[in-house]
């Protein structure tokens, strides 16, 4: 079986569109048909209706699904154990959005280390939408993430939660002064909402950054005001490179974990304890951090 053919029928039965599939998967869209078009044939069943509006998967399509996510599952087990080089017996491939990487990913994956030396790891950085998809598909064990989805297979879990404070570089900044000065950071739709209220007049400031904390040094070399993780500006405002922007509310942002079901208990045993030993940790830190603040 193509396995290319299985993660384009998943593609589409999650999004409803051809045009969606292909955006996700970097290919056209007459290459997303073409590949529906070849499952199709290999079972001998329509698997969607198509329509102007989108693509609406059938009842065989829906027998289908299962199926489909039960053999990537099974690839992606097989590819991982023999893959495994010699003095470890057990593997975990898990993701991280980019924010979370440095004080919560690295922390799991250094505790990891130590508490099962015979674990084969994999660790890679994406977008939440990534990180979804591939847990879906079972590429994928845990993941840390500010968006996590809730569906069937796997457990949601809060880890942290992180705070955002409005911060411009230079003293005395109001919110009346930021038009024009102003950077938006898309921290996610939750904070779309919050911004929409707390900042009515700068939700479209032409100019947006999609990149986390790493937006920290654009923003503060440009002389904008934004949107910052406490953790992030902490240095800055030490040192008076960066200042807090009268009136502006902070945002708390949480982080979840997300667990695939069929995760071997003992391991998904601990690995929990060793997250959350490390998120405790990295809470405490920013504690310290936004108490004087």
């Amino acid at each position: 079986m193509d396995l290319a053919l299985i993660k384009t029928f998943l593609e589409v039965s999650e999004t409803g569109s051809f045009v969606a599939a292909s955006e996700r998967l970097f290919v056209t869209q007459s290459a997303v048909s073409l590949r529906v078009q070849r499952l199709e044939e290999m079972l001998g069943q329509s698997l969607f209706q198509r329509s102007k509006t989108g693509a609406e998967i059938t009842p065989s399509g829906r027998e289908f699904v299962a199926y489909a996510q039960s053999m990537l599952r099974t690839w992606e087990q097989a590819r991982q154990q023999v893959s495994l080089p010699s003095g470890f017996n057990q593997s975990l491939t898990m993701g991280v959005q980019a924010s979370l990487w440095p004080r919560l990913g690295s922390r799991f994956v250094d505790a990891l280390r130590d508490v099962m030396p015979d674990l084969g790891l994999r660790a890679e950085m994406g977008t939440a939408d990534m990180l979804n998809r591939a847990l879906t598909e079972g590429v994928m064990q845990v993941a840390l993430t500010y968006q996590p989805s809730f569906h069937p297979g796997v457990q949601v879990e809060k880890v942290m939660e992180d705070q955002l404070v409005l911060v411009a570089p230079w003293q005395g900044a109001k919110l009346d002064d930021l038009e024009g000065r102003y950077a938006f950071i898309d921290w996610g739709p939750e904070f779309l909402q919050f911004h929409n209220l707390a900042l009515p007049h700068l939700t479209n400031p032409g100019l947006t950054l999609a990149m986390g904390a790493l937006s920290t040094q654009y923003v503060l070399s440009r002389g904008l005001a934004a949107y910052l993780p406490v953790r992030a500006v902490k240095t800055h405002l030490a040192n008076g490179h960066l200042h807090l922007v009268e009136g502006g509310e902070a945002f708390k942002r949480t982080a979840w974990s997300v667990w695939r079901d069929d995760l071997e208990t003992d391991l998904a045993d601990v690995a929990r304890k060793a997250l959350f030993e490390v998120a405790k940790q990295a809470a405490a830190e920013t504690e310290a951090i936004v108490h004087p603040i």
